[in-house]
């Protein structure tokens, strides 16, 4: 699969990371961006993730994330997903320059 910068993630990169609707994430009962959320925070205890919204339920859903514990083969699961993701392009350099 791949993804350009600066575009929105692909259903199927969304399903990679979260597994869809049937899969990863509905195992653990949270949502796709939970697990993304969850994963970022397992990879070293100095990663912060900022996600950003306007909507209340969402910071709540974000929040949640740090509760979800992933397992060691949840993280291998997960990093195999996320290894077949290809990104592509340098979208904000070219936006700067703009």
């Amino acid at each position: 699969m791949e993804v350009f910068r600066g575009s929105r993630l692909s259903t199927e990169g969304k399903s990679a990371i979260g597994g869809g609707d049937a899969g990863f994430a509905a195992t653990k009962r949270v949502t796709a961006a939970q697990i993304a959320l969850a994963w970022l925070l397992a990879q070293r205890p100095w990663i912060v993730p900022i996600p950003g919204t306007t909507k209340m339920e969402r910071v709540e859903e974000n929040i949640a994330a740090a509760d979800i514990e992933l397992s060691a083969d949840d993280l291998r699961e997960l990093d195999a997903a996320t290894a077949t993701i290809k990104v592509y392009g340098d979208a904000i350099r070219q936006r700067r320059r703009e």
